[in-house]
């Protein structure tokens, strides 16, 4: 396989591109995987078009695997006491991704952080933070 070409614009060849082969990486594999309905899909394509269906349970499979990296496993769960929570403030969403939570807040009006109000306060989840992090080091 051909080294990587490094990405240069959205229009432009990208650093994941190998011939007829692009690799996508777990992180958006999570993303499509969340914000599309490649399960529907999946099940659509099952016997239909085998080499489709793998590739979609090779996107399943690298996004289970992420979000298993970003937000914790499930395989050793805690105590109930000690359990994390899915959601967090912009406090403790500001500790993790290394910011002030003005920049939680900011971040959140202009769309770029995800969140729910509720009761007049936002809450983020772990994984939109996860690829807020992630997404601003790539």
């Amino acid at each position: 396989m051909n080294d990587p070409r490094p990405y240069e614009g959205a229009m432009q060849p990208n650093r994941f591109l190998h011939g007829d082969i692009t690799i996508v990486p777990a992180r958006i594999a999570s993303l499509l995987v969340r914000h599309s309905n490649l399960q529907e899909l999946r099940t659509r394509a099952r016997g239909v078009d085998p080499e489709f269906a793998a590739v979609l349970i090779a996107l399943q499979s690298a996004a289970m695997t992420w979000r298993a990296s970003a937000t914790g496993s499930p395989e050793a769960p805690e105590r109930e006491a000690e359990q994390r929570s899915k959601w967090v403030g912009t406090t403790q969403a500001a500790t993790i991704l290394g910011i002030t939570s003005r920049g939680v807040r900011l971040a959140i009006q202009e769309g770029r952080l995800p969140a729910q109000e509720v009761d007049g306060r936002w809450q983020v989840s772990r994984e939109d933070i996860a690829h807020h992090k992630a997404g601003r080091t790539a």
